[in-house]
């Protein structure tokens, strides 16, 4: 049986070269979280809920560095 992250689709940003293995992939949810993966280890992910991902979001447009 699959997993519902399985029939996720996941997208890379339009600045990720498509031609190479090391890109960032983002799925939405159907409750509006994210699920993150790199494109080197699929297999390996995390995932957010619609309000974590709303504050990262929110961090990073601010300019906030971790």
């Amino acid at each position: 049986m699959e997993s519902t992250v399985e029939k996720l689709k996941f997208v890379r940003p339009n600045r990720c070269d498509n031609s190479g293995p090391n890109c960032l992939e983002v799925a939405i949810t159907a409750d509006g979280g994210r699920v993150l993966r790199s494109s080197q280890r699929p297999a390996e992910q995390i995932t957010v809920d619609a309000d974590e991902w709303s504050a990262f979001v929110g961090s990073v447009r601010a300019g906030q560095t971790f």
